[in-house]
């Protein structure tokens, strides 16, 4: 596994991240519920990379996206978390790192796999963050620097995870899954419109995306008075 010293100091708040600063919450509870089914939905090829997605901006699919990287380290699994989100990065933010360097440097060849990684303080877990924002962010993700740098870091992890854009906004999405073992649909409750999400799903099938399932984000469940994560396939 690549853990390189970060150089910005982490520090123990971690921004949204319930999962690493309260794991026995219930918001914790059903990260872990979304993991698991996301287990059984892959269970006759091993998951060693999905991506994260949703229709539209502002449904939590990055929120989600850090939080299931934190609940599959503490599982004991080395994970590696890249910020393929090359127009709006939010990870560095999340982690409290630099972004000096990162998916887009690996990937005009500026940096290796290893230059780019940054240790986090979740043990086990890894951030690539997303790097300078490049001119042509969906060119970079189509190369075939992108396809050997998923391959190179496999070998390493045992399980890769990618923040992507919404699906509706661009074809980020689209063409990272067509390399990586499974999709996951973030849709928030009270904002994203059915037809948003409909068409969302319809708009990975070109790709051939294997949809492991649907996060529902932000529902209140009055009798516990709490906001929960659902995990479905």
């Amino acid at each position: 596994m690549l853990r390189k010293k970060n150089q910005s100091k982490i520090g123990s708040n971690i921004r949204h991240l319930i999962t690493k600063v309260n794991p026995k919450s219930p918001i914790s509870e059903q990260y872990r519920t979304v993991r698991t089914n996301m287990q059984f939905s892959s269970v006759d090829n091993e998951l060693k990379s999905f991506l994260v997605t949703s229709s539209g901006p502002a449904e939590g699919k990055s929120s989600t996206t850090a939080n299931l990287a934190v609940v599959y380290a503490q599982q004991g699994k080395r994970v590696l978390l890249i910020d393929a989100d090359l127009r709006k990065p939010t990870m560095h933010y999340t982690f409290r790192l630099d972004n000096l360097r990162g998916l887009s440097n690996v990937l005009v060849g500026e940096n290796t796999l290893e230059e780019a990684v940054n240790q986090t303080d979740v043990e086990t877990l890894d951030v690539m963050t997303c790097g300078p924002i490049p001119p042509n962010p969906s060119e970079l993700l189509a190369s075939r620097k992108m396809e050997n740098l998923l391959k190179e870091a496999k070998l390493s992890y045992d399980l890769v995870i990618f923040d992507t854009p919404p699906v509706l906004a661009v074809t980020d999405a689209q063409i990272l899954a067509n390399i990586v073992d499974g999709t996951v649909l973030v849709v928030r409750s009270g904002k994203t419109e059915v037809e948003a999400a409909e068409k969302a799903k319809e708009s990975l099938a070109p790709a051939k995306a294997k949809l492991l399932g649907v996060v529902l984000n932000g529902r209140e469940k009055k009798a516990s008075n709490y906001y929960y994560y659902y995990g479905t396939n």
